[in-house]
């Protein structure tokens, strides 16, 4: 079971693809209605082993004002205004998909945050930071800027909003901040982190992999009757991570250093697509399965862009410094 679990977290390029595909084909076999009591137990189920491995504790260490300043401005001014800009554009009669949109843009960074800029050799305690502080201030302000931007032509009920995100995201970052100080003061850190850390990884993937397969399900026979659907939701999505990529790397290499450049890029493009899908879900119910679509989709040019832009970190920022030789042996 390990050895499947782990496949499907390493594997995010086939598996998302693997779960959307196996939706779409049991919406059309079965009634999927039933699926819908489902979502609480797969979010919890993919929150949950997150914020296990989140260490909170980063908020606390001083430094990295400048960063982390530049990351909150792009992530909530510049985003927000762009994924807007870009819903109103494509989706001006659809305001559930604009709302998918929005979502996306106000909930940046995830646990990928920190992989990817591990995997590109960035700053990876930056990245950490950024990810803590994105989840909080995202999961405070989603609520504000959905009632201000789309108020007029979707219904938001602001308390269910923050409700949910209290239920899906505090609730499980409290239990998550308990289970990693119980298990770190019973088994020692060093084995939290080196041993049992890994083991939450996984589950938290076949959480977003269910809430996927749950999403593409409810939308099958939508799909299938509209075939076109898919290609117009792919191109704006395309549209808004190619910008928020190409603004992101003229900062980075403009105002940071390689690896604070490769951590403000995975902090500001990486979007809590896992909250987003959530909230779609858990607050709008059948109604947000059109926003739940377009999340999902996301999922797919998340990865694919990210996995293609650590190949290019060492022509954009150049290749990182080498290790330092070690000190030669005294005396003789």
């Amino acid at each position: 079971m390990w050895n499947v679990l782990n496949w499907l977290q390493k594997n995010l390029v086939w598996s998302i693809p693997l779960a959307m595909l196996a939706g779409l084909g049991f919406g059309q076999l079965a009634d999927p209605g039933f699926l819908s009591g489902a979502i609480l137990p797969l979010t919890f189920l993919m929150v949950y082993p997150m914020m296990v491995t989140m260490n909170v504790k980063e908020l606390l260490k001083p430094g990295g004002g400048k960063l982390q300043g530049t990351t909150l401005a792009i992530n909530f001014i510049l985003m927000p205004a762009i994924g807007y800009g870009v819903g109103l554009l494509f989706f001006g009669d659809q305001p559930m998909v604009r709302l998918a949109l929005l979502l996306t843009a106000l909930l940046p960074t995830s646990g990928m945050t920190i992989s990817w800029t591990g995997f590109a050799k960035g700053n990876v305690p930056a990245a950490v930071k950024m990810t803590v502080v994105g989840l909080i201030v995202g999961s405070l302000l989603a609520p504000v800027y959905l009632k201000l931007l789309l108020g007029t032509v979707v219904e938001i009920p602001v308390r269910q909003v923050f409700f949910q995100i209290a239920l899906i995201v505090f609730l499980p970052l409290l239990l998550g901040t308990l289970t990693q100080r119980w298990l770190s003061g019973k088994h020692g850190e060093p084995h939290f982190n080196q041993k049992l850390k890994p083991r939450f990884q996984p589950f938290s993937t076949l959480g977003v992999l269910g809430i996927v397969f749950v999403s593409m399900a409810l939308k099958s026979r939508d799909i299938f009757a509209h075939p076109g659907l898919l290609p117009g939701l792919l191109l704006p999505l395309v549209l808004i991570y190619a910008i928020n990529f190409a603004i992101s790397t003229v900062v980075g290499k403009t105002m940071f250093s390689r690896g604070d450049a490769i951590a403000l890029v995975y902090g500001t493009v990486m979007r809590n697509l896992s909250i987003a899908l959530a909230i779609a879900m858990g607050v709008f119910g059948s109604a947000g399965a059109d926003a739940a679509l377009l999340i999902a989709l996301a999922y797919i040019v998340q990865v694919q862009a990210a996995a293609w832009y650590v190949k290019l970190t060492n022509r954009l920022f150049g290749a990182p410094p080498a290790p330092a030789a070690p000190a030669a042996a005294k005396g003789g």
